[in-house]
């Protein structure tokens, strides 16, 4: 799907490759055994003054007992002036476009039905928000994003009114992506194996993301990681405290410099604007397969206390469990993340196997933390956005990397 207008052309186009078509937004009738409830919530909608665009997060939660068999993003731009600032969801699927001439006002889009949400897993619907003019101090514009959904059986929870705001303030603006954790990990000889399902008494592995949308650098960040009920962490990391139940991590990197992903325009250097991490969990041998909910990630920036060189700027040396990406926090709303622990009933694919797509990974060094983490590849920049939204995997990539990372 490619759109086609001059504030568009104004940032190169923003083009989004379409993997299925979307049909039957408004069927009245529930599928047998799909009906579910979906809920929303909108985060990262504020922009730092010296940053082009940003994106923020559209976050579908299925509360109900069923998979849904479609689902749609619809989302009120009216208030929005598109000479100013542009503002449009970035699914996988095709969009509706509704509003005269230059002046979109309700963008419709649907979602691909292999990322639909199961029962207490949650999808992130990147929102896309640039600049299209030189603004002269702050804009603010009210936008509405609601799910559309033949499956869904609450309407009260299907809507949120977010301010889409361009702020004239500096400094980093962290956004964490954690995705739900379905799959079982073996390690043997160092290496880390993905295998199939998760079963009760299995090792898992979180993996999440961590960017700086901001305009200024951060020093470092601390994190802390909050486990579901039936999980322990597998392991321990020395730049990490855990409480006595081993259920919650409360991390500091003070020497993980993060750079503005606007800055961030070398591929080999050591300098970085997120980091990918990961922690092995053990799922408790009594648990019953279902979503294990209440996991969450919280990430703050470490400020600096004075202005940073480029050298300070560079990554002395990463924790065993973060890998650098290349490429007071702005806006707090997306700095936490929830996830689900997803174990399946015995009887499936399970346990250590290895997984012929992602092969074995190692414990430490740079490539660990690297997996599957990372579903829908993300360009911003030089005021173009590309997406492909697959499995709340989020891969930031500069414009010559846009084949091979696709």
């Amino acid at each position: 799907m490619i759109f086609r207008n001059r504030p568009l052309a104004r940032f190169g186009a923003a083009a989004l490759l379409a993997s299925g078509v979307f049909t039957g937004l408004g069927a009245p009738a529930y599928a047998s055994g799909t009906e579910t409830d979906l809920a929303i919530d909108v985060v990262g909608t504020r922009v730092a003054s010296g940053t082009e665009g940003k994106l923020a997060f559209a976050k579908v939660t299925n509360k109900g007992k069923n998979t849904p068999s479609e689902l749609a993003i619809r989302m009120d731009v009216s208030k929005v002036d598109f000479d100013k600032v542009f503002a449009l969801p970035l699914t996988d699927g095709e969009c509706e476009i509704e509003g005269e001439g230059e002046q979109p006002t309700l963008w419709t889009c649907g979602v691909d039905k292999e990322v639909l949400p199961g029962p207490g897993e949650t999808i992130e619907v990147p929102i896309g928000l640039l600049k299209v003019a030189d603004l002269k101090g702050a804009y603010r514009a009210p936008i509405k994003v609601t799910l559309i959904s033949a499956d869904d059986t609450d309407k009260s929870n299907n809507s949120k009114s977010a301010q889409v705001e361009f702020t004239t303030e500096s400094g980093p603006d962290l956004t964490v992506l954690a995705p739900d954790v379905k799959n079982a990990v073996t390690v043997k000889n160092g290496q880390i194996e993905i295998g199939g399902d998760l079963h009760a008494g299995d090792t898992a592995m979180l993996v999440f993301m961590a960017i700086n949308q901001g305009d200024a650098p951060a020093a470092g960040l601390k994190v802390e990681v909050k486990l579901p009920k039936g999980v322990t962490f597998t392991d321990t990391e020395k730049d990490c405290e855990y409480n006595p139940a081993n259920t919650l991590a409360s991390c500091t990197y003070d020497n993980l410099p993060l750079v503005p992903i606007q800055e961030d325009d070398g591929e080999d250097d050591k300098v970085f604007s997120g980091g990918s991490f990961y922690h092995l969990l053990s799922v408790d041998a009594d648990v019953k397969a279902g979503a294990l909910t209440g996991g969450v990630v919280t990430v703050d920036p470490i400020l600096p206390t004075r202005a940073l060189s480029r050298s300070a700027l560079q990554v002395r040396s990463l924790p065993a469990n973060v890998t650098g990406i290349d490429g007071g926090d702005i806006d707090a709303s997306d700095n936490s993340d929830g996830y689900a622990v997803v174990v399946a009933a015995k009887g499936g694919s399970g346990g250590g196997g290895k997984d012929d797509d992602q092969g074995g990974l190692p414990v430490t060094g740079p490539q660990a933390g690297m997996i599957g983490g990372i579903g829908a590849a993300v360009l911003l920049a030089g005021g173009a956005m590309f997406l492909v939204a697959r499995r709340r995997r989020v891969v930031l990539v500069a414009p010559a990397d846009e084949k091979t990372n696709n």
